[in-house]
């Protein structure tokens, strides 16, 4: 296993000049020893250039990577003694199952009684022991992506194992498997994670760390925890959740915040002049009007979706999402109603940075 170290930045145009010229702008970035990692972001923010780097498949065009403090910048993969997975299953049809979770061993010459060992202890992991003498053409293409998962954690000297979206072709109830697999083994074999996707649930399920990406910047390192209550910029808030967080635009004087036409004193010391208020539909209440930090507004949706009521209501032009228990007294749609959007989890942010 390894700590990785970035400090690059990467263009595949020569002579960039601006950022957006940029696939990935200047970053600095740590991947501790056996943590569990993922990136997150949408098509084209740089995850998989990110990934592509560390597995030595792409150059950075300035900067280095570092393996265990040894600079690692222009070495081969094989060099770097990495795995990499890839979204669509890379097996051999004409190999059985354990031919195929063997041969990454069995090229680096790895004798034949610890090859068997290690392959019966993968397809253990991974619940595929009684297919080892199954042809993988045979197989569905979930089994033949759980091959490939099995390849890149078989090697057990291997510096990290790189994931690059593997389970989009798995449907989705495997998905939760699979995902669920991936921890078990990551707690058991202290492997080096790189977990590439677009897709909230897989990161937030799998990783210890998540790293949130936008147009070639990581704008926040954090735990599934902090990236929910806590998000570092606006980006994150929309993007983690289902629905994003609220946002509203909102005005701080010396003693008086304003937001949406109503005016409150200020809940606490932030900087004066246009900020946003940031609030998750779970922490937006039912509240009693004219409540101090709650807002007037009309309701122009209810939609029950049996575990909760997500309640969508306009204000000063505004959208605000509510999640509410589906046993409190709802209004009716074109109804007034109050909602509380400041209390201890609401955020605020200037220039889409969170105030601290």
């Amino acid at each position: 296993m390894a700590r990785i170290e970035l400090d690059l930045a990467h263009a595949y145009r020569a002579n960039p000049t601006q950022d957006s010229d940029y696939a990935l702008l200047p970053l600095k970035m740590t991947f501790n020893d056996g943590g569990a990692y993922a990136l997150l972001g949408p098509s084209g923010c740089g995850k998989t250039t990110m990934l592509n780097i560390m597995s030595g498949l792409l150059a950075p065009s300035q900067g280095t990577v570092l393996f265990d403090g040894k600079d690692v910048t222009r070495a081969s993969p094989q060099e770097r003694n990495i795995a990499q997975v890839f979204q669509f299953p890379v097996i051999y049809d004409t190999m059985t199952v354990a031919e195929n979770l063997a041969f990454p061993l069995r090229n680096r010459k790895v004798p034949q009684a610890q090859i068997d060992k290690r392959v019966g202890e993968i397809a253990e992991m991974l619940e595929m022991s009684g297919q080892l003498n199954q042809r993988a053409a045979n197989l569905a293409a979930d089994a033949k992506q759980k091959i490939s998962l099995g390849r890149g954690l078989v090697r057990p000297d291997v510096s990290a194992v790189l994931f690059d979206e593997p389970l989009t072709v798995i449907d989705p109830h495997l998905k939760w498997q699979l995902r669920r697999k991936l921890k078990q083994i990551h707690r058991e074999l202290k492997l080096t994670l790189i977990y590439v996707t677009h897709d909230q649930v897989e990161a937030l399920t799998f990783a210890e760390q998540v790293v949130v990406m936008t147009r070639g910047r990581a704008v926040q390192v954090g735990s599934a925890d902090a990236l929910f209550e806590r998000p570092s910029h606006t980006f994150v808030g929309n993007f983690i959740g289902s629905p994003g967080m609220n946002f509203l635009p909102a005005t701080a004087t010396a003693d008086v915040l304003q937001v949406a036409g109503a005016q409150w004193f200020l809940p606490r010391a932030l900087p004066e002049g246009a900020l946003k208020l940031g609030v998750r539909p779970e922490y937006v209440s039912l509240a009693q009007p004219a409540s101090a930090g709650a807002l007037r507004c009309t309701v122009s949706k209810i939609q029950d979706v049996g575990t909760h009521v997500m309640l969508t209501a306009s204000v000063d032009g505004q959208t605000l999402k509510a999640r509410l228990s589906p046993e409190v007294q709802l209004p009716a749609e074109g109804e007034e109603v109050w909602l509380q959007v400041l209390g201890e989890h609401t955020c605020f942010y200037k220039n889409e940075e969170i105030v601290q």
